[in-house]
């Protein structure tokens, strides 16, 4: 069914509806989204303050066959939170219900509305002497809300899993207008489907998340961070194994980092202190944090000399106080940034079993030298098996350059991601960049009931349409 635009007509309804200064126009900051690809177009902007705003919302929207786009901090990076063609949607953000509801350390439970900033979340939980352990680069921006619809990951999904491992319960919009009045603190609840494990992921497609019952914590006592240098990505995985053998899973994280996001680094950001003074081709960043009682320097050191003795270490550099480890932390979260200023042709963000992640490397990186002459910077949550596989021009050149090739390169990459049984998206969704991809490599069955699930809840696709799946 065709969808009409946010009109003039439309902002006079909704201004009719809502309390005032709830409806504006969309300045171009909601147009846009970080890489570029995708620009919005002059649109209603909607800035609800209560989860029954944005139920009235929605309801009218429904009613007047116009699009919804839910948006967060604008982090996401495949084009869900832009709607670049078509008839043009009113945009709800939820950056004005920011509230911390409540706190239960006792039960580990955090409950927040939507459009709270991950990094007030996390320090809501602090100051409950508790941890929310999801940890992303643009947790200063990035809002609850999206990291639930996206199913974000980030660094600390070894321990503690993605986003959706760390939600109890949800508040939500449903297309029709109603109020899922979903925020339970239950670790068990058997009563049904689990409409909580289907709005998440979903990138706005079945709902606006409005809130949600998070799961919080211990902190850890001590916390021990370092680098390792490693001659191979098989031998990274190696150093897991033998890792996870003396410190079962008090992991919390384990990154792979290839030699030349290290000389990104140095190339755009010489300010940022590296561990080494010429860059490995491969090192590992990995994380400790244990209980009361036990030293997690001494933990990486016998770590270390296990892994040396059995050839999976060639070096390493272990942290000796908090300044060193948060320096150590930055090297990692500032390669994307270097990615970004260095150009990419593409940038996959894929996963593969454990197990075959050397393999995916080498077939990789075989698939895109049989295109042409390009720089590879792969590097990741090597732990859950998540890697952002980044190609770039050879120095001289500039991604612009590539343009012709840009579909070529990717289909080559996730063609091997899928030969090995993987997923051509681990932790960014699907938004719009990767629709082509959903269709080509996801099972039949699984599109299908995708597609029923989307026109049960959402009959006239209101729900941030283009995304996920095709129109």
């Amino acid at each position: 069914m065709e969808l009409n635009s946010a009109d003039t007509d439309f902002d006079a309804l909704l201004r009719q509806h809502l309390p005032e200064d709830r409806v504006t126009t969309a300045a171009p900051r909601y147009l846009e989204e970080p890489r570029g690809r995708w620009h919005g177009r002059d649109t209603v902007l909607t800035l609800p303050r209560s989860t029954q705003d944005v139920a009235t919302i929605v309801r009218l929207a429904g009613q007047a066959r116009v699009g919804v786009l839910a948006y967060g901090g604008g982090t996401g990076l495949v084009g869900g939170q832009v709607v670049p063609d078509g008839p043009r949607p009113v945009i709800v953000s939820l950056e004005r219900m920011t509230a911390i509801r409540a706190v239960y350390p006792e039960e580990n439970v955090l409950i927040c509305e939507a459009g709270a900033i991950l990094a007030d979340v996390q320090a809501a939980a602090d100051a409950a002497g508790r941890l929310f352990p999801l940890s992303l680069a643009s947790e200063g921006s990035a809002r609850i809300g999206g990291n639930l619809a996206t199913n974000a990951g980030g660094t600390s999904v070894l321990r503690y899993g993605n986003t959706r491992d760390l939600c109890l319960g949800l508040e939500a919009v449903l297309p029709d207008g109603q109020i899922w009045h979903g925020l339970k603190r239950l670790r068990k609840d058997n009563t049904g489907y689990d409409l909580r494990n289907l709005l998440i992921g979903s990138e706005g497609t079945l709902g606006v998340i409005t809130a949600a019952a998070l799961k919080l914590s211990p902190r850890p006592a001590t916390r021990g961070t370092a680098f390792f240098v490693v001659p191979s990505p098989a031998a990274a995985l190696s150093l897991l194994a033998l890792a996870r053998e003396q410190l079962g899973e008090l992991i919390s994280g384990f990154e792979l980092i290839k030699g030349q996001g290290l000389r990104f680094l140095a190339e755009t950001m010489p300010q940022v202190r590296q561990p080494f003074s010429v860059a490995p081709d491969w090192s590992v960043l990995m994380e400790v944090g244990l209980v009361a009682g036990l030293d997690a320097q001494h933990a990486l050191e016998q770590v270390f000399v296990a892994a040396a003795e059995a050839g999976l270490v060639i070096d390493g550099v272990i942290a000796q106080n908090t300044q060193q480890s948060d320096d150590f932390w930055t090297v990692r979260e500032m390669i994307p940034e270097a990615n970004k200023r260095v150009g990419a042709v593409i940038s996959s963000d894929v996963s593969v079993p454990l197990s075959s992640l050397p393999e995916f490397i080498e077939r990789g990186d075989q698939a895109v030298g049989e295109i042409g002459a390009f720089r590879i910077n792969c590097f990741g949550h090597v732990g859950d098996g998540n890697l952002h596989y980044n190609v770039f021009p050879v120095v001289g050149a500039a991604a612009a350059d590539h343009s012709p090739q840009r579909a070529e390169l990717q289909r080559a990459v996730h063609d091997v991601v899928h030969a090995l049984g993987g997923s051509v998206s681990a932790e960014h969704g699907i938004g719009r960049l990767k629709v082509g991809d959903l269709e080509r490599y996801s099972d039949p069955a699984k599109l299908s009931a995708m597609r029923a699930i989307k026109a049960a809840l959402d009959p006239h696709g209101i729900m941030n349409p283009g995304a996920v799946l095709k129109k």
